[in-house]
């Protein structure tokens, strides 16, 4: 019985245990109930009665030494817990896929006119949405009683005092932003200017009161209209297909003298006519102009050295007609079916 007792001893030393596995076969042969250490003790009824006091003592022994050994492999591996599934990882397979998001429709166009731009050297301005009379309506050459002015037209959001008519609103367009250009730069003045505006219209499928445009101005000396027309032409062929035709519309804007309106054939029929261009196969997609000498003397420009253009066109409508969006409310509704749409675009 010694013998065999102290053989166990020997297996258990040498006994290795590297795995939740190993550990589980270590419990069932020295520590479980039906274990060789179970088994001895299940055969000291047959040791003679002399005899059994000294081998019931190392059979105590035997047992305490199992349960020490299993407790210290069982620490060991909680202490290290999961590297032995680790290993067992091939870190060269591929990453599973996950789901990937999507860019808003009009964060995808939007970064797509400012990579345009930004080849043919405009910088890229920002300004405050709101913003004074002054910035938004007087600099920009509008009269005292232009339409833009009434609250029907536009979003109030400040008063000096009851009573007296608002001096602070939401800008109805970027063109603010190129006003401070202008104040604290001196030209040459290349840049774009993309931002949220509002109006106070109201919401359908053709219309929005928050709604994004990017503006573009350019100031030196002998700039002229056919700088403007050369530059938008660039911009269409990249936005748009090679084949697409352009035509300038004249057109009034108090800011600018003479001005146009550019229209492009429609994307979304391809000339033949549809809804989005009013069965004519055409889209208006900007204005555009000369910067009024006026609006430079506002501005410590003097227009009898420096001459500009200036342009502006809406995000939304560029958006429509490259995927063929023919509601303008889809934008803004966070409709995940639509969101999906755009995923890799």
């Amino acid at each position: 019985m010694l013998d065999k007792v102290k053989e166990i001893y020997q297996e258990i030393e040498q006994f290795e245990v590297q795995s939740r596995e190993q550990l589980e076969q270590f419990r069932l042969r020295y520590v479980g109930r039906k274990g060789v250490v179970a088994e001895l003790f299940e055969g000291l009824k047959q040791v003679p009665q002399e005899d059994r006091r000294a081998v019931g003592q190392e059979l105590n022994s035997l047992k305490d030494f199992a349960q020490q050994r299993f407790k210290e492999y069982s620490t060991s591996l909680e202490n290290g817990d999961g590297q032995e599934e680790a290993s067992a990882v091939d870190l060269t397979l591929p990453v599973a896929p996950g789901p990937y998001g999507a860019l808003h429709p009009l964060n995808i166009v939007l970064r797509q006119v400012i990579t345009v731009f930004e080849r043919i050297g405009f910088s890229v301005a920002d300004g405050p949405e709101i913003e004074s009379d002054w910035y938004n309506f007087g600099a920009l050459n509008f009269p005292d009683n232009h339409p833009a002015r009434d609250m029907q037209d536009t979003f109030f959001v400040e008063k000096k005092s009851a009573g007296a008519p608002s001096d602070m609103l939401l800008r109805t367009h970027t063109s603010n932003v190129q006003i401070r250009l202008m104040e604290h730069r001196k030209p040459p003045i290349r840049s774009i200017m993309p931002g949220r505006v509002y109006r106070n219209e109201a919401i359908s499928a053709r219309a929005h009161c928050m709604f994004h445009q990017v503006e573009g101005l350019y100031v030196d000396r002998n700039v002229g209209f056919r700088d403007l027309k050369d530059t938008l032409y660039h911009f269409v062929k990249e936005m748009f297909a090679k084949d697409v035709k352009i035509r300038f519309r004249p057109s009034y804007f108090p800011f600018t003298e003479p001005s146009a309106e550019i229209d492009i054939s429609c994307q979304i029929c391809h000339g033949k006519g549809c809804n989005i261009c009013k069965h004519t196969g055409w889209v208006e997609i900007a204005g555009s102009g000369m910067v009024d000498p006026n609006v430079l003397k506002n501005c410590g420009i003097d227009p009898e050295e420096f001459t500009g253009f200036a342009f502006g066109m809406g995000v939304e409508r560029i958006t429509q007609l490259r995927y063929g969006v023919n509601d303008l409310r889809l934008y803004t509704e966070n409709d995940v079916r639509f969101l999906r749409q755009f995923q890799g675009a």
